[in-house]
């Protein structure tokens, strides 16, 4: 039984990991990328005039 208390700890992360990796390919693109997009935007265009400006 020590074998599975070993694998058990592995077997975890990597489905947690999994589950993340999902998680962030899932939410690129669609209607969410048009709102990051537009975000990025924003901060680059303030940091752009803040730029000028000095």
């Amino acid at each position: 039984m020590d074998y599975v208390s070993a694998l058990v700890p592995p077997l975890v992360m990597a489905v947690l990991f999994i589950l993340l990796v999902r998680t962030i390919v899932k939410s690129q693109g669609g209607a969410n990328k048009a709102k990051e997009d537009a975000a990025v935007d924003a901060v680059l265009a303030r940091a752009e005039s803040a730029r000028q400006q000095n």
